[in-house]
């Protein structure tokens, strides 16, 4: 063990706080996450730049001038060298500056790469010049190579277990163990840890030698039976584990890292629905009567609550969340101009998908149709006018090719996966209170993702959308951050 390594376990033994560095840290849901669980969040990488100034708006509010600036800067993984990121970030010692690296690397290269090739990581610091492809985990890995932390989290869909014939955390855990780490990794969905919604994605721990002897994940707080989609996705994610019992060929010569995601007990309390997470917040309806026009959406115009609604547990944790309180109201409730559809939401049942969607759209052009026929003002089938008629209230899509295009959701039960398409546009969640008519606000999707009232996103809507729907949901993140502080600290 590094000198330096049990210098920081000493002092994560005797009480201190840990340091965190986030990488591919987007707006900062894992970063949320660790600082409520006691954690000093030092500093984070971010690409995007929308991203990166939503973090440094929410983690150094009183920052200024060019302390500001260099944490809300975005920054290119590939590009930005660790010791020299540390100091510029105010770390005079880089190695001593940080315990903790988490994050979530996106896997896109991972079919072209294998195993040698991150294998190189712990031979050659600039490996990843060889193969640009391939650059985001293994700069991932060149950071835990040279500050090494004591402990470290990586997060990823579950398709990372089995990217192109390739288990990608085996590979990871391999190289992690020769650089002195003990690994394992698990799936867990976070509509079973207190979250709104049910988002599948695998967790990766390492911690340096000599700190546990075996990797624990947290114990599920809530109950929920996963739908059929989510179970097999699963099974998919599960087909390449080393020595599954299955028959299945082991990729490595060793045991697999695998951990069962551990098991949710029937005492448990049901899920986070919907309607528990959104049913506060003040109903929208101004797009119903003309008031909602077509342009950006931006949030600077505060919305009062209104205190004559009911609100949950939930909801009061959302407003109250130390750090992010909000007692006033929110100004990032906004949602899309869909004109053509706010009838065809009305009439979906909780659960329909776009083949309902289609059928009806297509009964209330025919109603539509109906009634110019009744005045005498039909036009001619396949006329200019007709065919205006037929856009105007019948979305384009092929039922049979995107059935899974639109989707409303159920007000008593956790919401489906946010996915970062909601920047483009939000038909995967349509809000379940057909009196609203319309997709769920930008405000909705940050509840749903358990981000609170007080968190702020720059926006306009589209950033905002998609900021949440990359991020790792806090109380997910919180609940991975407090069982790795009891390992910590022994």
């Amino acid at each position: 063990m590094y000198p330096i390594i049990q210098q920081k376990i000493d002092r994560l033994r005797a009480g201190a706080s840990p340091r965190v560095l986030d990488l591919f840290a987007g707006c900062g849901g894992i970063s949320l996450g660790f600082r409520t669980a006691g954690y000093e969040l030092r500093a984070a990488i971010e690409m995007d730049p929308v991203a990166a100034a939503s973090h440094a708006l929410n983690f150094y509010p009183d920052l200024e001038g060019e302390d500001k600036k260099r944490h809300a800067q975005s920054r290119d993984i590939v590009k930005t060298e660790p010791h020299s990121f540390m100091l510029e970030m105010g770390c005079p010692e880089p190695e001593e500056a940080i315990d903790v690296v988490v994050g979530g690397p996106p896997c896109q290269a991972f079919a072209r790469v294998g195993r040698a090739k991150l294998r190189e990581v712990a031979e050659h610091p600039h490996a990843f010049i060889k193969d640009p492809r391939s650059n985001l985990y293994l700069r991932y890995l060149e950071f835990i190579k040279q500050l090494k932390p004591v402990a470290l989290l990586v997060e990823n869909v579950p398709d990372v277990l089995n990217h192109g014939g390739h288990n990608i955390y085996e590979e990871i855990c391999e190289v992690l163990e020769e650089l002195g780490y003990t690994c394992g990794y698990t799936l867990l969905n976070s509509v079973h840890y207190g979250v709104p919604e049910m988002r599948e994605r695998a967790f990766l721990i390492g911690y340096a030698a000599g700190i546990a002897e075996r990797i624990r994940f947290p114990e599920p707080t809530r109950r929920h039976e996963l739908p059929r989609g989510y179970e097999g996705s699963r099974q998919v994610a599960l087909k390449y584990l080393p020595d599954n019992g299955n028959g299945v060929l082991s990729l490595l010569d060793n045991k697999s890292r695998f951990l069962p995601t551990p098991e949710r007990g029937p005492h448990l309390p049901p899920a986070v629905t919907a309607r528990e997470a959104l049913q506060d917040l003040p109903p929208i309806t101004g797009h119903l009567n003309g008031k909602l026009k077509k342009g950006p959406r931006r949030f600077d115009s505060l919305l009062p609550y209104d205190e004559s609604r009911p609100i949950t547990d939930y909801g009061r944790l959302m407003r109250s969340w130390p750090g992010f309180e909000s007692s006033v109201g929110i100004s990032d409730h906004v949602i899309r101009f869909l004109p053509r559809d706010y009838a065809i939401f009305a009439r979906m049942r909780p659960g329909d998908q776009y083949p309902e969607a289609h059928r009806h759209a297509i009964a209330l052009f025919n109603e539509k149709l109906a009634a110019l026929q009744a005045k005498g003002l039909a036009p001619t089938k396949n006329s200019k006018e007709y065919m205006q008629l037929w856009k105007g209230t019948v979305p384009p899509y092929d039922p049979d090719k995107f059935p899974n295009k639109w989707r409303k959701m159920e007000a008593d039960c956790p919401a489906r996966t946010l996915m970062a398409h909601l920047g483009k546009d939000s038909y995967s969640h349509i809000h379940y209170d057909s009196r609203q008519a319309r997709t769920i606000s930008v405000r909705e999707a940050a509840r749903l993702q358990s981000f609170p009232d007080g968190f702020v996103f720059v926006g306009p809507m589209n950033p905002g959308f998609r900021q949440i729907g990359n991020a790792v949901p806090p109380l997910m993140a919180k609940a991975l951050a407090e069982i790795m502080l009891k390992t910590l600290r022994g």
